[in-house]
């Protein structure tokens, strides 16, 4: 006959130890990690206080309609664990520097950092880009004239 090989899909699937990012509520914005599934629309989630994640998150019950699942997941997180625990296994999943290494984080920072500029910057911005867009130019029209 032969072998068949099983390939597990590539889903963020709603686990225990599955980081979450929450979109509502006082916490929004926070991550926070799956400690219990309660249901097939809620969970409850629990964040400890990190210099990513100032001000943690309580543990609470959300829906899952109110989160989203990230890459991240912290290996063989007992289901309930306390938040001491969790913090530990937290820290030793290294959390926090592989959220800040991920494009999603990445892309939030630079969001906001846009959110926040004044008119003088977004002109200062325009002023670069065309500034680029020129060296650009001048480059490739040097390239063409070579070849």
């Amino acid at each position: 006959m032969g072998d068949a090989t099983i390939i597990g899909s590539k889903w963020r699937l709603v686990e225990v130890g599955r980081v979450v990012l929450l979109q509502t509520g006082p916490s929004a914005g926070r991550l926070a990690a799956i400690v219990e599934i309660i249901d097939h629309k809620r969970a409850l989630v629990d964040g400890p206080a990190t210099e990513a994640n100032p001000g943690g998150v309580t543990r609470q019950a959300v829906a899952l309609a109110d989160v989203l699942l990230t890459a991240i997941v912290i290996p063989k997180l007992p289901r309930a664990s306390r938040s001491g625990a969790l913090k530990a296994a937290w820290e030793k999943a290294d959390v926090d520097s592989q959220w800040k290494a991920s494009n999603w984080y990445k892309k939030r920072v630079q969001n906001e950092r846009r959110k926040a500029l004044t008119d003088f910057d977004r002109f200062k911005v325009l002023r670069l880009k065309k500034q680029r867009r020129f060296e650009e130019r001048k480059a490739l029209a040097k390239v063409k004239s070579s070849a």
